[in-house]
């Protein structure tokens, strides 16, 4: 088992330290070249990134032979243009979205799935009005978590930042059916077992001395409900769940339901995780 040592996080959203965690060890950031102008993308990426649909349905209207190159007809899979060339979908020249980010920090009772017949109300309909782009989550929170979630028109930072080999650290505030045992911190940092494999957090304590029915979670797994299903195995219920940080960004000064775009330098920031 790797040594423990004391974790900080922002004193904004939760207490000065952890009172029990693991060295996950500082990832070391590197700083990538910039592609040059004239470097050729896939077809798909290309349509996608003009704001028109996922890079999975361009691939179903190329095929349909609904986009043009050039004024050519292009059917092939894997196609790829310049910048520079004359893309076409049902005769509209396509042109490259500006790149949007957004911070929402996400109320009850809404669902991240972009559509949904049956909810009332998605994130995507909470940022309607923000921009003209079309915007997605990155990644998801269940209806009833709250808390920080990132989205973008930005498909390449969404699939390194959804990627489980990238390891993206989420904190959580957990609120519980009942106190929590401190002896069942280090069950937490060692590890269980759950019907997907097993589990462990790299940190956690109580959110204060005197109300150990919430809790803060340091974790960087991506797998669904994994708080809840963890908290279940040990046999709490998580009353309320709200992630107070994605990859480093925290929803400080944001109000439940409230949005703003992230800045040049917390888009840098993600761009070099």
């Amino acid at each position: 088992m790797r040594p423990l040592k004391k974790q900080f996080v922002q004193k904004s959203d939760s207490p000065k330290k952890y009172q029990h965690g693991k060295n996950t060890g500082k990832r070391k950031i590197q700083v990538k070249k910039q592609k040059p102008v004239d470097e050729k993308i896939r077809l798909n990426r290309y349509i996608a990134n003009a704001g028109i649909c996922s890079r999975r349905e361009a691939d179903k209207y190329i095929t349909a032979g609904t986009v043009t190159v050039n004024g050519k007809v292009i059917n092939e899979m894997g196609y790829k243009v310049l910048p520079t060339d004359d893309v076409r979908f049902n005769g509209r020249r396509l042109k490259p979205e500006k790149k949007v980010y957004l911070l929402l920090n996400k109320p009850k009772d809404t669902v991240t799935t972009v559509t949904d017949p049956h909810a009332l109300k998605t994130v995507v309909n909470i940022v309607s009005d923000c921009c003209k782009e079309r915007v997605v989550p990155m990644g998801r929170l269940d209806r009833n978590t709250t808390g920080v979630l990132l989205l973008t028109n930005d498909g390449d930072l969404i699939k390194k930042l959804t990627h489980p080999s990238q390891e993206i650290e989420k904190i959580y505030m957990a609120v519980l059916d009942k106190n929590f045992k401190s002896s069942q911190f280090e069950t937490l940092i060692n590890g269980i077992e759950l019907e997907d494999g097993k589990i462990s957090f790299d940190a956690v304590s109580y959110v204060d001395e005197k109300t150990k029915n919430k809790i803060i979670i340091r974790i960087h797994s991506g797998r669904n409900r994994i708080v809840r299903r963890t908290m279940e195995a040990l046999g709490y219920k998580v009353k309320n769940l709200d992630r107070i940080n994605f990859a480093g960004i925290t929803k400080k000064g944001l109000r439940r339901g409230q949005w703003r775009f992230l800045t040049t330098k917390e888009v840098g920031y993600l761009k070099m995780l």
